[in-house]
């Protein structure tokens, strides 16, 4: 299991072993989310502050600081939370196009140090992003 940012200052970051993730609590039932769906490895649920009409995030249910941690440490599962996204995708009838991103690191624009993949759509994306 991966440490979680504790921010020091504007652009300073340092990694620190905390129990508290509000994504591991979402994935526990302990914090509530809107579910769209989930098994035995990975859940996915709506973003509480929306950038497109369908936002929703992927996530692992264990937990990991970020999509690199977690491809070194469990392929097979970076594979499970891509697959998953897609899935969400095609459920939410994204048949026009969508975006999956995966934010790594704070300069990233990553806030919440659990991986996750945001799945983006349901209306015109531009290019360059951010």
């Amino acid at each position: 299991m991966g440490g979680l940012w504790v921010q020091l200052a504007v652009g300073q970051w340092e990694t620190e072993l905390v129990t508290n993730c509000l994504f591991c609590a979402i994935a526990a039932g302990e914090i509530p989310a809107t579910i769209v769906a989930e098994n035995d490895r990975v859940v996915v649920f709506a973003d509480v502050n929306p950038q497109a009409p369908t936002h929703v995030l992927a996530i692992p249910r264990d937990h990991y600081t970020d999509f690199a941690e977690l491809v070194d440490a469990d392929p097979q599962l970076a594979v499970d939370v891509m697959a998953a996204a897609t899935q969400a995708a095609r459920q939410a009838g994204l048949d026009d196009g969508y975006r999956i991103v995966f934010n790594t690191g704070p300069n990233s624009g990553q806030t919440v140090p659990h991986v996750h993949a945001h799945v983006l759509g349901g209306r015109q994306l531009t290019w360059p992003p951010g």
